[in-house]
């Protein structure tokens, strides 16, 4: 489940001026520095409003990110991870299932 206004934000920039420039090639194409890192964000996961995933990252499956996080590193499988940095606080267990008599729907 993804929340509203989650980023994905896979950009990698140069951090020097000169190598932001765009360049030429010797065949009159043209490219840049700028590249891409993946985002992989694993089975059953929870990305709440306003969260942004930076290029790179892993979210193990079953993870619930916190609203407004903003995720930097890998966030192991079946944590809850919040913040910014985003870091995980607990491991989600069985113990977190909805409790008996609450209609799921």
């Amino acid at each position: 489940m993804i929340g509203p206004n989650v980023t994905l934000a896979t950009p990698m920039h140069p951090l020097l001026p000169e190598e932001r420039n765009i360049r030429m090639r010797e065949d009159g194409s043209f490219y840049n520095l700028e590249y891409a890192k993946p985002v992989t964000i694993k089975d059953n996961c929870w990305l709440a409003s306003n969260v942004v995933v930076c290029g790179g990252v892993t979210i193990g499956e079953g993870c619930v990110i916190g609203a407004g996080s903003v995720v930097t590193k890998d966030i192991p499988p079946y944590s809850l991870a919040v913040g910014n940095p985003c870091r995980v606080i607990r491991k989600i267990t069985e113990k977190d299932h909805m409790p008996d008599g609450i209609e799921k729907n």
